[in-house]
């Protein structure tokens, strides 16, 4: 295993002599943003598409909201404010490409998506490297980072019918200027391009997604998300579910046959803690989806993700304006509320979920998957077996390097962590490490 490595710039980060110099270009752009207005962002979309329709109004009030907690943000960097903008601008002209293609192919609405099998869990809690490992299995249809960020060709792409080469291009150069700018966080949370990943940005189009919870550290938002039925909003996950379907429906690995040469669709398999607050919404926009929840003593998932989202803030936030006490404290309330939610809203759902926890899958993470994926109906096969193993093989824990975690950087005190959580350890009889 490689040594531990600690994050010693946690509150004061040392960025990159040439990020650090791209801030101060940016400053007089920056200065010009004196304020986020939404009626102007969303003619704008509007003025470099042609394009007029949004689709389904659920989108604006998350949006609108997303506006206000920048607009009463003062801690962003010139970088911050730039690329934010930037980013609004981006998920609603890509909002308006996607009606239109809903628009001119209707059928894309009558895909179905049957039976999903979805994992969640605490962020920290195994769920990335058992989605990984299921989703080796031929038969199911996951999301590629790719994918989740752009679901449909841009206008000016060329190449084959899904047009899938540019969009992987430019997938890697986000993640190489990521990793330059935080080299540590592969470590922490590993991301690539052709890997499945979470349908959280697909939920970003939507504007109901605990990215924007993360990356911009917005209480006001965050309450939203957590007091209001966000129905609406997976029923948009759903179009955008159909609409990957649809776009490489039969050509090839992913696409939407299924082993046997059938047209029935294929069984997705998918993944993010973000479903655990929000299971009634969840199974009733997808009342057959089976779920997956990992389980693990949250007094090392709070100093993990804490650490996580302070680390990643250095991105957008002002270097002199971090608090990791303030964030960490933060998502200790935070996950508390997560899990009275979850344990609150599984009795109605018990019989389709799934409950691995953390120590068992570490024990043996090829076993636990095979499991997973008998459980969930899906034929194992000598081939699956060595998929899973190949699989294993090129990504151990750790493979990135292992981050300690720094509970004093943090204010947090292990002990009373344990307390807090108790109610959920001893609801699931997990242990209080590791």
């Amino acid at each position: 295993m490689p040594a531990p490595m600690r994050i010693a710039d946690l509150a004061r980060p040392r960025l990159p002599w040439w990020f650090a110099a791209a801030n101060r270009a940016l400053r007089p752009l920056a200065r010009r943003i004196r304020r986020f207005d939404a009626d102007e962002l969303l003619e704008t979309a509007r003025r470099r598409t042609g394009l007029a329709d949004f689709g389904p109004e659920s989108f604006q009030t998350p949006f609108r909201l997303v506006v206000e907690c920048l607009n009463q943000a003062g801690d962003l960097s010139a970088f911050g404010r730039v690329s934010q903008r930037a980013q609004l601008l981006r998920l609603l002209t890509l909002r308006l490409r996607i009606q239109a293609q809903i628009q001119a192919k209707p059928e894309i609405l009558a895909e179905r998506i049957e039976r999903p099998i979805i994992i969640a869990g605490l962020p920290r809690s195994g769920t990335t490297h058992l989605f990984n490992l299921a989703a080796t299995h031929p038969a199911l249809r996951h999301l590629p980072w790719w994918e989740s960020l752009e679901p449909i060709p841009g206008p000016r792409d060329r190449g084959g019918p899904t047009r899938t080469a540019p969009r992987i291009r430019r997938a890697r150069r986000g993640l190489a200027f990521l990793h330059a700018v935080m080299p540590l966080f592969p470590a922490m949370h590993e991301l690539e391009a052709e890997a499945p990943h979470e349908e959280v940005q697909l939920q970003m189009m939507e504007f109901a997604t605990q990215l924007f919870e993360t990356s911009l550290h917005a209480p006001r938002y965050a309450h939203w998300l957590r007091d209001t039925d966000q129905t609406p909003h997976y029923r948009y996950l759903k179009r955008m579910l159909q609409l990957c379907q649809h776009q490489r429906r039969g050509r090839g690995p992913g696409g939407s046959h299924s082993p046997d040469g059938s047209h029935s669709p294929p069984r997705w398999i998918l993944k993010s803690p973000q479903h655990l607050e929000n299971l009634p919404a969840l199974f009733a926009t997808f009342p057959d989806a089976l779920l997956v929840q990992t389980h693990r003593d949250p007094t090392h998932i709070v100093a993990s993700l804490a650490t996580m989202v302070t680390y990643g803030l250095r991105l957008a936030k002002a270097p002199d304006r971090i608090d990791p006490a303030r964030i960490a404290a933060y998502w200790a309330e935070r996950i508390e509320g997560w899990l009275h939610r979850a344990i609150a809203h599984r009795p109605h759902a018990q019989s389709r979920i799934l409950d691995i926890p953390f120590h068992h899958f570490m024990s043996n993470d090829t076993a636990t998957a095979a499991h997973l994926l008998q459980w969930a109906g899906m034929p194992e096969t000598p081939e699956t077996r060595a998929a899973l193993h190949a699989l294993a093989t090129r990504n151990p824990r750790h493979k990135h390097g292992h981050i300690t975690y720094d509970y004093t950087q943090l204010a947090l005190t292990p002990a009373t962590l344990r307390a807090r959580y108790r109610f959920y350890t001893d609801h699931f009889d997990l242990p209080s490490k590791g």
